[in-house]
């Protein structure tokens, strides 16, 4: 088996209870896609980050069980288990007295990986989450600021080529503008890496924004619900859900609804001076050029190409359907 390609993780009966009786997380089963970026989302007690932890063996089930691919978690050595899994954490947790280079490079070290090979890996990571190897791979993590240290994280976190990245709410402790970015580098470095991502928020927005699923869990990590960020904000399974996620879902749902390819109107004979989007933006895009325009139309375009138009009404009547 490939031990660093993508795999799916599958919890079946998990359960975490503490001495005193709290329990945590309460007969959890869910299967998480490889290659997909999985949300855990819900308030404060329910079990998120606990799950988490139960994942990388930092804390033992007191009951179920857990696969990565075809390994069963509990049956494997933790050490060997956590070598195959990225780990990022809100405050980042660098070491403060090593240079960003030997950040990057401490589990390729760990495993015994040659110093060339070590020095390839980190500058390749390094430029992958936006930081130029020159300028950044000898600093100190002082001298970096909060978005800059979560990426190191990141890249800390990629180092070895692991097959799960685990991300326990990466992004709160930083302002909504650096946040805003790293959410955008975050999406196209997954592009890239295509890595099974559990990723952990209590930011409903970050979680439809980032996720190609989302799990939405009550208290003692009780499943609410568990399907795409669109499905979600459609159809909230139960009373649970539709508030937790809000009353403007039909907003959000603009941000996760691709533009349509088919159906499109014919673009109207003549010169026009309108607003356009691409064709591979979401109906947030295509509304927020309407309002900026006064042809109460957009067109759509794939490159230069027209491929035709959308009015407030193909909006509505989209989501709609």
């Amino acid at each position: 088996m490939n031990r660093t390609a993508a795999v799916s993780i599958r919890l079946e009966g998990v359960r975490k209870q503490y001495d005193g009786g709290t329990v945590a997380v309460r007969e959890l089963s869910l299967e998480l896609p490889a290659g997909e970026l999985t949300v855990l989302v819900g308030p404060s007690g329910c079990g998120k980050s606990t799950i988490l932890r139960m994942i990388n063996r930092l804390i033992e089930p007191s009951g179920g069980r857990m696969w990565l691919g075809d390994d069963e978690i509990t049956a494997v050595d933790p050490i060997a288990l956590r070598r195959r899994i990225g780990y990022v954490i809100q405050n980042v947790g660098l070491f403060p007295h090593q240079t960003v280079r030997d950040n990057v490079g401490t589990v390729p070290k760990l495993l015994g990986w040659p110093k060339g090979q070590v020095a390839e890996r980190t500058a390749e990571l390094l430029d992958l989450v936006g930081l130029d190897p020159a300028r950044y791979a000898d600093r100190y993590p002082h001298e970096l600021s909060g978005g800059q240290r979560q990426r190191v994280g990141v890249a800390r976190a990629l180092a070895a080529d692991p097959v799960v990245l685990l991300m326990d709410e990466p992004f709160s402790a930083v302002d909504p503008i650096v946040r805003g970015r790293l959410q955008d580098e975050f999406l196209r470095l997954q592009q890239t890496v295509r890595k099974t991502i559990v990723f952990v928020t209590h930011d409903v927005d970050e979680a439809v924004r980032l996720g190609d699923r989302i799990a939405v869990l009550s208290e003692g990590g009780q499943l609410e619900q568990f399907a795409p960020p669109a499905e979600v904000l459609s159809k909230p399974a139960n009373t649970f859900v539709a508030e937790f996620v809000g009353a403007d879902r039909g907003i959000k749902l603009l941000a996760v609804t691709p533009i349509p390819r088919e159906g499109l109107r014919p673009l109207p004979d003549g010169d026009h001076e309108a607003p356009s989007v691409p064709v591979d933006g979401s109906l947030r895009d295509a509304l927020a050029a309407l309002l900026e325009g006064e042809t109460g139309w957009v067109a759509v375009r794939d490159g230069n190409d027209v491929l035709g138009i959308l009015t407030p009404e193909d909006v509505y009547a989209v989501l709609r359907r």
